[in-house]
């Protein structure tokens, strides 16, 4: 049983959601990353998201591309983020996933970033730019090295191909809320609750359901976990108090994150 399983049975048993906290690695430089991870995880967060800066990341919107732009400015590499992770582990017993997009994985080679990815105690992977479709090598190099491998559905995803993404995932399956790129949003769209409701099935008893992209408030994990989400994934609303990088900061990590994890408590 993988590490990100066991984040969400220990959860479960709880009675609460899983709370999945995106932050980018090196943002605002590598040696403040292991600080801020600590603050989430004192604040509740059960996984922890970091995010791999990289020059053209398409599926991210203004917060998350300039919290992208730092972390380059301040010199962290994709080995750079794989060392934060060791180093997060070395003092938390909390499942890190990185997630990527595959041109670096492809320039490092993907064995290579496999094995050091273990070696650093990485649980598992998000690469939103590799289908499923075009995956066996990179599943077979995680599944050699136990690493989970979290793919994305999408409300355009059709019920076919969503089985396919079901079967292939392993630790979570990561459901993009609505259309566009990441960033905070005011308010859960009707769409967004009917959307989990469609997905919900297809996961239901196979592998936990998170939800991501405009999570970003307590009335919006409310939503979510009550239309049948097992966790919720938060990033631009971390991540804008850390572009604050105010005095602070970290107490204001922690504290948005105990009111967010509080919100996953599942209604008896």
């Amino acid at each position: 049983m993988s590490n990100i399983t066991k984040a969400f049975q220990k959860a479960k048993g709880q009675g609460n959601g899983a709370l999945i906290g995106y932050i980018m690695a090196g943002d605002p430089t590598p040696q403040q990353t292991p600080k801020i991870a600590d603050a989430l995880i004192k604040g509740g967060v059960d996984i922890l998201e970091l995010g791999l800066p990289f020059s053209d990341p398409i599926a991210d919107g203004p917060t998350i591309q300039a919290a992208g732009l730092r972390a380059l400015n301040a010199g962290t590499t994709p080995m750079k983020v794989l060392e934060i992770a060791k180093k997060i582990k070395q003092q938390h017993d909390v499942p890190i996933v990185v997630m990527t997009y595959y041109n670096p994985v492809f320039r490092i080679g993907l064995e290579k970033f496999m094995r050091s990815s273990k070696d650093c105690t990485v649980d598992g992977f998000i690469v939103p730019d590799l289908p499923v479709e075009e995956s066996a090598y990179y599943k077979k190099a995680a599944k050699e090295c136990g690493l989970d491998t979290i793919f994305l559905a999408a409300p355009s995803t059709t019920n076919e191909r969503l089985t396919k993404i079901v079967d292939a995932s392993s630790g979570f399956l990561y459901l993009v809320s609505h259309y566009g790129v990441t960033g905070a949003k005011t308010r859960v769209e009707d769409s967004t609750v009917q959307l989990i409701k469609r997905i919900q099935p297809f996961t239901a008893g196979k592998i936990p359901l998170a939800v991501g992209f405009g999570i970003s408030k307590p009335e919006h994990i409310k939503q979510i976990m009550a239309a049948g989400a097992d966790a919720a994934i938060v990033g631009s609303a971390f991540i804008s108090i850390i572009q604050n990088n105010g005095p602070t900061m970290l107490k204001e990590l922690q504290t948005t994150a105990q009111a967010l994890k509080t919100a996953t408590q599942k209604s008896k």
